[in-house]
């Protein structure tokens, strides 16, 4: 999915900040010099509806008020929480 579709259908921020980020959302977590996370986005009953997402540092200022810029977002849903995260890890 292209960063401008996944802004679009999950409503992600770009660029946002860390901070931002966690108080949308209540699974993110700081990995590496990627911030990633695990969205819920509904898709209908018993179907996948967990997405990935990849943030990178666009400055050197890696806190919680960095800016962050979106880089990967998965193109399938995924039945839970934790696949979702795994996606985003290995981009």
């Amino acid at each position: 999915m292209t960063i401008n579709e996944g802004t679009r259908k999950y409503r992600l921020p770009n660029p946002t900040t860390p901070e931002d980020l966690e108080c949308r959302w209540s699974k993110l977590l700081n990995f590496g010099d990627k911030v990633i996370i695990a969205g819920y986005y509904y898709n209908g009953k018993g179907q996948p509806s967990y997405f990935g997402a990849t943030y990178e540092f666009l400055t050197d200022d890696t806190t919680c008020e960095g800016t962050i810029g979106l880089r990967a977002v998965s193109e399938v849903e995924f039945e839970d929480d934790g696949h979702a995260m795994a996606w985003a890890m290995q981009q």
